[in-house]
This record gives structure tokens, sequence and C-alpha cells, in this order.
């Protein structure tokens, strides 16, 4: 009867045994830590920015619309009073009609405006990078030099524009104290410095329809109109939508061209004062932060609204399209 050994048998020759795991090095380590955190640190900034310039003035501004806030006095909470007076109040809804109203009168324009431009500068003509160029020009000066020269041009007594309605017969108008006169001297200002800014856009938008789609249009027999409605606007939806978004919110938060043009009360009876200016009116000449910050949160919610519907709207129309189509 054999016995067999209890002990293992020795390692063939040629094959070590297995090593055991060794602790990876610092620089290993480091490596592995930078791989990790590079994008992190990379992105930071932008955060660390955003949260100082953007979130917190934010969130601080919300704190501040609850509590009644004086300039030079101690911070008083007051819970949804400042809400309750800017509800009750005739001075927001005139401010927020009015904001209405000059942005109906200088967007509507502007874009229609920027289209049309866009379109000739599609074309190839003669010193098409120059007008191009000019198109930037209203948008690169700033908006005190440009407003008040046009407060010049639509002064009462020696303004160009009245200037100009005497050669065809009709009486001087006083601008800055009109209503409707005032509202659309500054629609003027707002759509001089931005329809060429618009149409650029639309011009980078037209650029990227591919050209097949004309020339089938043409070998179909459209002319240059039929091109434009049916390839040429189809084909800017998405940079419409684009372009009346950002109008929409540069409406609601329209500020300087009526302040130069007429004060921070927005005329002798508030006829043109828009929600910028009655935030500005409540915060620093009536020295009540609080009730300032509750317009600016209401201002705020207000275009998110505003853009929801714009976004609402250009996706219903183009449901109704696809199904015309089908």
């Amino acid at each position: 009867m054999s016995v067999q050994s209890t002990t293992a048998p020795p390692a063939p020759a040629g094959r070590p045994g297995k090593a055991a795991p060794h602790e990876p090095s610092l620089r290993s380590r480091l490596f592995r830590f930078e791989s990790l955190a590079a994008p992190y640190a990379y992105i930071a900034p932008f955060f660390l920015l955003f949260f100082a310039f953007g979130l917190f003035p934010l969130v601080y501004t919300m704190w501040i619309s609850f509590h009644s806030y004086e300039l030079g006095s101690d911070t008083e909470w007051t819970g949804l009073d400042n809400y309750t007076w800017l509800f009750t109040s005739d001075s927001f809804y005139n401010a927020l009609w009015n904001t209405f109203t000059l942005g109906v009168l200088s967007t509507v324009p502007q874009l229609l405006m920027a289209i049309g431009l866009a379109h000739l500068l599609n074309y190839r003509m003669r010193g098409r990078n120059f007008f191009r160029v000019s198109m930037m020009m209203p948008y690169a000066t700033s908006v005190a030099a440009s407003t008040l020269v046009f407060a010049q041009i639509f002064g009462r007594d020696a303004g160009l524009a009245n200037w100009l309605l005497s050669l065809v017969g009709l009486d001087a108008l006083d601008w800055r104290n009109g209503d409707l006169s005032a509202q659309i001297a500054i629609s003027i200002i707002v759509i001089w410095r931005w329809t060429g800014y618009n149409a650029l856009i639309y011009l980078a938008g037209m650029q990227s329809i591919p050209q097949d789609l004309y020339e089938a249009a043409a070998l179909d027999g459209a002319s240059r109109w039929q091109q434009f409605v049916h390839v040429t606007l189809p084909g800017l939806r998405p940079t419409i939508l684009f372009t009346v978004v950002v109008s929409t919110i540069g409406a609601t938060q329209l500020f300087g061209e009526p302040l130069l043009f007429g004060g921070v009360d927005g005329g002798a009876l508030n006829q043109y004062q828009t929600l910028g200016l009655f935030m500005y009116q409540q915060g620093w000449a009536f020295g009540s932060l609080g009730r300032a910050a509750t317009i600016a949160w209401v201002t705020f919610l207000l275009i998110i609204v505003l853009v929801l519907l714009n976004t609402a709207l250009a996706r219903w129309r183009d449901r109704d399209t696809e199904g015309a189509r089908r």
C-alpha cells in the first residue's frame, strides 16, 4: 500500500509563481487624479462666475423681494406685501402695457426688415462684404451715443424729423411728450440698432440652406418670390424662432433707450415708462429696493412665460405644417 505525500509539488521550471500585487506609485496616482479632475477644472471658472454673478444675485433678489428694504434703513420681513402692492398698482400695469407696445412696435418691423436685408445680401453683388460689415455698425455703436443722436433728430423745435414732416405739409410733433409719437421714436432707435444684427443671423441661416432646393424649385418654374416663401422661410424657421425669443427678451428688458430719451419717469405722464424704468424708479429714485426686487422677479417670470409661449407656438405651427404635408 502506497503512502501519498502531503507536500506540494515543486513549481515547474520556467513558470514563476504569482507575484504579490504592488502598490501604484505616487506619480501614477497623481496622473490618474489629474485625468479625472482636469475636465472639472476646465469648467470650474464658468460655474464659479455663474454662481457669483448669476445665481446668487437671482436668489438674493428674491429674498429681498419679501422684505421692506429701504436705502439707509434696516431690512424688515413683509412677506407678500410687495407683490400685493405691485399687482394693485396702476403704474405697474401702465409700465407693462408700454413694454408690450414698444416691444411690438420695435420687434415686428425689425425682424421683417432684417429678413429682407438678409435676402438681398444673400445674392451675389458688388461690395457684398462691405454691406455685410455695415450691418454691424449700428450694433457696435453704444446705446448712449445712438439715443442722444436720435433725441436731437426727434427734437421739437429744430429736429430733422419735424423738418421732414414740414416738407410734406404736416405739423411738427412734440416727440418726447407725446404718447404714440414718443413710442414710435424709441422704436425707431431700437430698430436702427438691432436690424443689422438680426440680418446677419438670418444671412447665416440662409447660407445653410442647400442650393439644391433652390435649383429644384427653379426647374419647377418657381419665381424668386415663390422660392423665398416656399424654400427660404421654411429653412429659416429655427433661426426665426431664435431671433423672436431673443428679441422678446430684449423688448421686455428695454431700458437704455427710453431712459436717455425722456428720463426715468418715461415722459411727463409715464407714457413710455417700461418695466425696466419702473424698477429703476422704485429702487433708486424712491429708494425702495424691496419693491424694485419684486418688479425684477416679476419681469423674470414674465420673460420665462413669453419664451415658453413662443416655443409652444413654434412647435404647434411645425406640427400643423407636417400634418398638412402628410
